[in-house]
Parts: structure tokens; sequence; C-alpha cells
């Protein structure tokens, strides 16, 4: 029973009884075209042959005269089993020739004769059970029916021929519906190769989640199955890429809190080791008060990437960016001028965006704590701008650069650039500054030359 629930079956049954549907009905539609086709030859047969009769019928004074009426035309070449029959007005057989002239005279016929109609009608020969088909036509003169002329003709060409009809569509019609259900279970398993495919290599990623190396590595196709696989290759290569990020993101998670506590573990041995002195001590809860603040900073950036600002909406509320933006920078212009550099707003005023102003707080001083870092001389400058759609925040430094290689990576969590640019962070900032753009539905782009500065820019949305 569960080779009947596969798709392949269905899909094979499927065509199956589409293409008996099909014969069905243009069987049934070439069958009885054709047998109307025949009959209504027939009865045109009929008619002019009863044409020919009544022309050749001698008529006197408007009675038909036994000794006048021709010789009845029994030739039949073709073997149609011809039969003509000459009656009187009331129905009684006046002269008949052929096969089937003992057939009673049909009564709707004769009442339509009467009624100075033509008809046409079918009987049955009792012994044979073959049908007759009769063509019967009123003799009028000068008004009045003065006989009646029948012409039948056998149906067994008729119905022999729709036999063998029958016939063929009985034999063929199987056989069409069988290649038809094979040829729908070929098709269908070409066309479903991809998906087993697909679902092997799901059923081996279930039993091996570690293992996200394996691809379909199927030959491109521009059909449904081909982007269905294409898809799932391009699925797997996002997931493989984000469990190695993650596997990096936790060995250098577990690397960056155990630097922290293994400098407290070191600066407490040290103290323990002996008596010290009251100074002794005041550096080392110093030393410790440092390390606790760093691994303190380190956790809650931890949390914040873990939980996400993309995973959960900013609070809608209207912000002031201009205002917002020029206090950060008045808050972080201390720790330039102890660097000696100079740290400049322009944002014109009037810059609104939708948003979370703790998150947006966040993200600038992220940025301009690192353009501070990574500028040894110099000045940093923070420049804004609006158009109809969306607003810009430019941070421009003019520190040592960033080289071109490391660009792409700069907002990966934990990751530094070079030994040039390094410092006590943990590699946090950007990628904490990226998570919050985005969760606004902005951006952060980077441009930088080595020597020469780097230039971070935020763009924003502009509320409706």
């Amino acid at each position: 029973m569960k080779r009947f629930k596969t798709l392949r079956v269905r899909f094979a049954l499927w065509v199956a009884g589409l293409v008996l549907l099909i014969l069905t009905a243009f069987g049934g539609l070439m069958y009885f075209g054709l047998g109307q086709a025949l009959l209504t030859s027939i009865d045109n047969s009929l008619r002019l042959s009863a044409s020919q009769v009544t022309a050749s019928i001698d008529i006197t004074d408007n009675t038909i005269a036994n000794d006048s009426i021709p010789d009845m035309p029994v030739a039949d070449p073709r073997g149609r089993g011809l039969t003509i029959r000459i009656l009187y007005p009331s129905g009684q057989v006046l002269q008949s020739a052929g096969p089937y002239r003992f057939l009673p005279v049909d009564a709707d016929s004769l009442q339509a004769a009467q009624a100075y109609l033509t008809s046409f009608a079918s009987q049955i020969v009792t012994s044979t059970q073959e049908a007759v088909r009769f063509y019967t036509a009123p003799l009028i003169q000068n008004d009045r029916l003065i006989g009646i002329v029948q012409v039948g003709e056998t149906l067994i060409h008729v119905q022999q021929a729709l036999e063998r009809l029958l016939a063929g569509l009985l034999i063929s019609g199987p056989l069409l519906i069988a290649v038809a259900a094979l040829g729908g279970l070929f098709l269908a398993s070409r066309a479903l190769t991809p998906i087993d495919m697909i679902t092997r290599t799901a059923r081996h990623l279930a039993e091996d989640s570690a293992d996200l190396s394996a691809r379909l590595n199927l030959p491109p196709t521009d059909d449904e199955v081909g982007r269905l696989a294409a898809t799932f290759d391009a699925m797997l290569a996002r997931l493989e890429s984000n469990f190695k990020r993650e596997q990096q993101f936790t060995a250098d998670a577990s690397h960056e809190l155990r630097t922290p506590l293994a400098a407290m573990q070191a600066i407490l041995s040290v103290i323990r080791e002996e008596r010290r002195t009251p100074e002794d001590y005041e550096a080392a809860l110093a030393d410790l008060a440092e390390e606790t603040n760093r691994l303190r900073n380190l956790t809650g950036d931890l949390l914040r990437l873990a939980r996400g600002y993309g995973a959960r909406p900013p609070l809608r509320e209207r912000v002031d960016l201009s205002t917002l933006i020029n206090d950060v920078a008045d808050s972080m212009s201390p720790l330039a001028e102890a660097k000696g550099l100079t740290l400049a707003s322009t944002v014109p005023n009037g810059l609104m965006t939708i948003g979370d102003s703790d998150d947006l707080i966040r993200l600038f001083v992220n940025l301009l704590d690192n353009a501070i870092k990574y500028t040894e001389q110099g000045h940093i400058d923070v420049a804004g701008s609006r158009n109809t759609t969306d607003l810009q925040i430019k941070i421009t430094d003019t520190g040592s650069g960033i080289l071109a290689e490391h660009l792409p990576h700069i907002f990966d969590r934990f990751y530094r650039a070079d030994t040039a640019r390094t410092s006590s962070g943990a590699g946090l900032g950007l990628a904490i500054a990226l998570d919050i753009a985005r969760a606004h539905g902005g951006s952060i782009e980077v441009q930088s030359s080595v020597g020469q500065g780097t230039t971070f820019t935020v763009t924003l949305t502009v509320p409706h």
C-alpha cells in the first residue's frame, strides 16, 4: 500500500486516468460520429433510389396501372441488400422486390406518407437481428395521394464498421493507457530524482548535523526542480557558513572570556603567596577591578549579540537624530582630546528618524569609539545629510586606514583587522553597530584607504 502513496505512482495513475478520460470521450465521439455519418450516407442513397423509382412509374388518370409498372430495379451489385416496395395509399403492397420485401410496413411511416410527408425508419429482422433502413415517400398526383414508395437497405455494413471501430478502441485503449501510465511513471521518476536527492541529503543532515558540506550539485536547469535544487544548495551553503561562523564565535567568545579570568586568577595567586603591603593590595584590587570591568563589558556585548537586535523590533518612537549625534559627539570629545585629536560635528538640525534612541546612541558611540581608537593624529568629523527617502551620517577619521582584504570582515564578531589596528577591545563594537542599524531598517557602509583614513556611512530611513 505504501507504493500507492508515492508521488510517482500517484502521478502515473493520474496520467492513466486522464488518458482514459480522453480516450473515452474521443472514442465516444468517433463512434457516434461515424455511425451518424454512415447513416446519413445511407439515407441520401435511399432518397436518391426512391426518386429514381418514382420517376420510372407510369401514372395515368391519378392511378398506378399494374400493366404500366416497369420492372423493379432489383439489381444490387454493391451488395447493399436493396429492397423496393410500391404500396397503395392504404398500405397494401402493390409490387415489391428485394430481400426484405416481406417485412411489415412501419405504421408511423405509413401515417406520415398518408399525411404527404416523407420519413425514415429502421426495422429489425427478428430472425437475424439485422437492422434495415427504410425511406418512405408519398406518390402525389394533382394534390392527391395515389401511392407510396418505400426503399430499404440493410445496415449490416454500418453495424460491422462500428463493431470494428469499437473492437479497435477496446484493444488499443488499454494499451495506450498502459503506455501512458508507464510514461508518466518514467517522467515522474526523472522529474523527482532531485527531490529524492534532497530527501537523502536532508536525512543525512538530520543524522549528522555537524556535517553541512553535502551538496546536490545537479546540472543547472531553468525549471521548478532545478531552481529548487539550486535553492537547496544555496541554503546549505548559508547554513554551513553560519554554522562555521557560530563555531568561530563560540571559540572566540571562550577565548575572550578566558583572558580576563586567567588574569584575575593570576593576580589572586600572586597576591596570596605572601603577605603584602597595603599599596600592593590596592594595586591588586585596581587590577581586579579593571579585569572585572572588562569582563562585565564583554559579557554585556555577548548577551546583546546573542539576543540579536534583528530578532526584536526596535521601539517605534520619533528620534531627533541631530540632537542625539551632537550629544554623543560631546560625550566622546574628552576621549579624542586625550589623544590630541579634534572631534567636530556638522550634523544639520531637523534630522528625524523612527527607532530606539538608546540603541542609536550605542551605535554611534561604537563608531566614534572605533574612530578614536584607530586614529593617532589628525581629526574626526561627523557630518549628516538627508534626501526624500533616507538620511546619512558619515564618520570620517584620519587614521591608518584598513587594508582592502580586511574590509569585508570588519563587521564580523571578534574580527580584528591587523596588528596596526588592535586594542584591548573584543572586536564586537562594529558587529553590534551593524545589528542595530539593520534592526532600524538601515545599513552601514565603509570606505577606507591605507594611510589616509576611514569613513563609515550610516543610512537610516526618514519617517513618513
